[in-house]
């Protein structure tokens, strides 16, 4: 009864996810487009068009995170080439390709299987998205949490620029000797240039839209660009908030621990309603699940988008029940939690 969290991605459904991802690229853009006409004809005040953009374009970033962390998980390469370049270009003014992203990825999964045990195996990107919430747990630690969003805002997650820079001066790692990748020139530095240059390509026109397009000189097109990336960096930084800070914190695990969705009801379904859906909720309540196999797993909301959100939510009850490992070592924290939790759901629902 839970082969089905195990099957691989049919065909048909990765190609089902990339025309999703691809449109919603296309929204993105003439979501920006629409934003200019807006203001180009005065169809509503600059207030009123600035929050229309604005809300649509949020909405539009967080489908674009959890997108990304589906196929990224079971329909990794894209059926054309030119996908690789959409996957999060507006994310900010320069990024990391899509290859790249998915190696870092991959050394994330790597490097972190228990979620409050990060880089247990290895070195973890990610780290550095936790510090500002876990650098200690005595009471001031709470005074660095708020900035927590500003570091995602600058480009610190992994569509970011900050993010890029810390990816590009760790890998491809070094070879024999300290000597720079052989595949350095061959494959990662033309990949990394042809992703550059097409991101600053879509700046460029946001530019010229705000400049000339806006009938201003072009020297200031920086207007029309701070506003056009303030609402999508929100956007991505939102996503990644939830995607990492909360899923890999002690407090939510903590608090998923005592059944919310029996005492928090209300936030359980607003919640769902503002990522997108149960199926996407469902990748913040069982995160832990997605670390332990995410190559065969795969992503939670990608799981519930082919067999339902519900058959998903009990079959990740019923394996974490079983255990996520079979070892002699001394429980961990996270196991306690895991144990604690599944005992709880199952006495509710009577299984």
């Amino acid at each position: 009864n839970l082969a089905f969290m195990f099957t691989k991605i049919s065909p048909e459904q990765k190609m089902y996810m990339w025309n999703i991802y691809t449109m919603i690229f296309a929204l993105e853009c003439l979501n920006i487009i629409a934003y200019w006409a807006m203001l180009r004809y005065d169809v509503f005040s600059f207030g009123v068009s600035t929050f229309i953009y604005g809300f649509i374009m949020v909405v539009l970033c967080i489908q674009n995170v959890y997108i990304l962390h589906d196929v990224i998980h079971g329909a990794t390469f894209p059926p054309y080439e030119w996908q690789n370049y959409i996957t999060h270009p507006l994310a900010d003014f320069i990024s990391i390709p899509w290859m790249d992203l998915i190696m870092e990825h991959n050394r994330h999964h790597n490097s972190t299987f228990d979620l409050l045990n990060h880089g247990e195996f290895g070195w973890d990107l990610a780290n550095w998205l936790y510090t500002l919430q876990e650098w200690t747990f005595e009471w001031y630690g709470w005074f660095t949490v708020p900035l927590v969003p500003l570091w995602h805002f600058v480009g610190a997650n992994d569509t970011g620029f900050a993010f890029a820079c810390l990816w590009w001066l760790n890998f491809p790692d070094s070879g024999p000797g300290g000597k720079c990748d052989k595949g350095f020139y061959t494959k990662w530095l033309p990949v990394r240039a042809k992703h550059v240059s097409f991101t600053l390509f879509l700046w460029t026109c946001i530019w010229l839209l705000g400049s000339v397009g806006l009938g201003r000189p072009l020297s200031e097109g920086w207007r029309f660009v701070f506003l056009v990336s303030c609402f999508i960096r929100v956007g991505f930084s939102l996503a990644w908030i939830f995607i990492a800070n909360f899923n890999h914190s002690h407090m939510w695990n903590e608090f998923l621990a005592g059944d919310p969705e029996r005492t928090w009801p209300m936030l359980h379904a607003f919640m769902a309603f503002a990522l997108g859906g149960r199926h996407r909720w469902n990748e913040m309540l069982f995160h832990d699940v997605h670390h332990m196999c995410p190559g065969r797993i795969g992503a939670m909301s990608q799981r519930g988008r082919f067999h339902g959100w519900m058959k998903v939510h009990d079959a990740c009850v019923e394996i974490l029940s079983n255990g996520l490992w079979k070892s002699e070592d001394a429980e961990t924290v996270m196991e306690q939690h895991q144990k604690r939790r599944s005992l709880v759901i199952k006495s509710r629902v009577g299984k």
